[in-house]
């Protein structure tokens, strides 16, 4: 409905032009909102404010002049606020295109091809395989998992990618942590127990450390993401074998021919400053070993040999300042797509206002399983997926363990539990969808939900290209709002009505499938009955 409007304000702003009615001017993009107060009507746009200057008009005579002779069918009233803002108010029609839209798209109703088929590699989680995953890693994990589903819904060809770091000094830390000789770092119950498995085998650290990580990817943090986490990859790939392979070799080769790298102090450099970054960075030290840094061109490379047109990087706090580099090893490659970063806040466990440490199994970290295995897989993801990955967290354990209709996620989960019941009431009864009697939802809350199931998918489409999908869980938490109060003053099922009954039932259905739909973004469950 927001393309459409928008739409119909191009062509009337066209016509006065080709009229002589306005002056040739180009015009930009005409941002069609929701507005913030529902009495100013379904939709609103400050068009006349922005071209007002090009136009030669003040505003509110430039807003006349466009709603003059403006025609839509799904607009039956338009009023022009303040200085020139236009409100449009929805016409009886358009509420029911909408609910007969969806009772036929079904799970598809939102999908678009906004992305129009671009490959997306989706890096996440993508932690060191030296212990068990964090709340960080659990709260990274769930976003990018939601983000990839509501990218592939807006028409984006995702690829789930964690990538292991199997060949760097954390390895070398692994090993002497199990071996516990003086350059030990990580400790829990995981290392005691690797250091009873590997016991006697060999006192080789780097040897040492590359068992322990093996055991800790294939024991620990695959079970976990893919049974706990219920986050499905769809490739791990490895950093030694991308060096195996000779990726790292390659684009050291490929940024040499294009003179982008210098010797100094016997080091091999990155004139990464020529792309954007702060300093220059070393690709190969002195020793000649090569960097960290050396190993993220090569996995770069192979990104781009897939044909990866944007990539998305969920990274830790902590990794803040690789952004740069980053940046500019991947355009000194040559890569021209699109890169966005989404950097993951800490978290802190809280119960009654105050820290909660749940175990020593993870040494000084809580294991995002053992949350999980706490309050459940879909309370931990719901709310992990509240909050913008860049703002700090209190995951509120007092209030995830609350089994009522105080946390979010009992509240919208009840909510389409009774969708669902009313749908075997209506069965029961006798009660049928009737989309030709939809004309006959008139009621104030009836408009009201109509209204939000209009904004999904606007949604969908703004998080895709945002790379957000915090607004989800608000989203339906609004939507279960809008039902319960539509449910306590709008009898569904009524036999002296039948016809009015039939077209609540269909407002009862596609309130079912779009917050269904939106669970499932949100990789949580949709409950029949509870």
């Amino acid at each position: 409905m927001k393309e459409k409007i928008s739409l119909a304000i191009k062509e009337r702003l066209s016509q006065l032009m080709e009229t002589g009615s306005l002056p040739h001017f180009e015009l930009p993009a005409i941002q069609v909102m929701r507005p913030t107060e529902e009495s100013f009507g379904d939709y609103t746009t400050n068009i006349a404010l922005i071209v007002a200057k090009s136009a030669g008009m003040n505003p509110r005579s430039l807003a006349e002049l466009i709603v003059k002779e403006f025609v839509l069918p799904q607009v039956a009233k338009i009023e022009i606020a303040g200085p020139g803002h236009i409100n449009f108010y929805l016409s009886d029609a358009a509420y029911s295109e909408t609910l007969a839209h969806i009772l036929k798209e079904g799970g598809r109703y939102g999908n678009s091809m906004q992305g129009n088929g671009v490959e997306v590699n989706n890096e996440f989680i993508s932690a060191n395989p030296t212990g068990p995953l964090h709340l960080g890693n659990g709260r990274g994990g769930f976003y990018a998992d939601s983000l990839a589903r509501v990218m592939k819904k807006a028409g984006y060809d995702v690829t789930n990618e964690y990538y292991v770091n199997d060949a760097g000094e954390q390895v070398m830390k692994l090993g002497h942590s199990i071996l516990k000789d003086t350059e030990a770092v990580y400790g829990g119950e995981y290392i005691e127990t690797l250091a009873e498995r590997l016991q006697g085998e060999t006192d080789d650290v780097r040897t040492v450390g590359e068992k322990g990580a093996a055991i800790v990817l294939n024991e620990m943090i695959k079970p976990i993401v893919q049974d706990t986490m219920r986050v499905h990859f769809d490739q791990w790939t490895s950093e030694k074998k991308l060096i195996e392979d000779g990726y790292v070799d390659k684009a050291l080769a490929i940024l040499k021919e294009k003179n982008l790298t210098f010797e100094q102090d016997g080091a091999l450099w990155l004139r990464t400053t020529e792309f954007g970054d702060d300093k220059d960075r070393v690709l190969v030290k002195s020793d000649g070993s090569k960097t960290y840094f050396a190993s993220d061109a090569g996995y770069i490379l192979n990104k781009m040999e897939r044909g990866f047109a944007m990539l998305i990087e969920t990274w830790g706090a902590d990794h803040h300042g690789y952004i740069g580099r980053f940046k500019a090893v991947a355009r000194a490659l040559g890569f021209t797509g699109e890169i966005h970063f989404l950097i993951v806040q800490l978290v802190k466990l809280v119960k009654d206002g105050v820290e909660v440490r749940m175990s020593k199994r993870a040494g000084n970290v809580v294991a995002i399983d053992e949350l999980i295995e706490k309050v459940g897989h879909d309370v931990a993801r719901f709310f992990f997926l509240m909050y913008s990955p860049d703002t700090h967290m209190n995951f509120d354990l007092g209030l995830a363990e609350e089994q009522s209709d105080k946390n979010p996620v009992y509240y919208v989960q009840y909510a389409h539990a009774r969708l669902a019941s009313i749908e075997r009431k209506a069965a029961e009864a006798g009660v049928s969808v009737a989309t030709e009697s939809l004309l006959l939802l008139v009621h104030p809350k009836e408009r009201l939900l109509i209204r939000e199931l209009m904004a999904f998918p606007e949604l969908v489409e703004r998080m895709a290209m945002e790379k957000t999908v915090h607004q989800l869980p608000q989203y339906a938490v609004r939507l279960a709002d809008r039902l319960h109060s539509f449910y306590a003053d709008c009898k569904v099922i009524d036999e002296a009505d039948v016809d009015l009954s039939s077209a609540r039932l269909a407002l009862i259905g596609a309130t079912k499938t779009v917050l269904g739909e939106t669970l499932r973004l949100m990789g949580v469950s949709a409950p029949e009955k509870m």
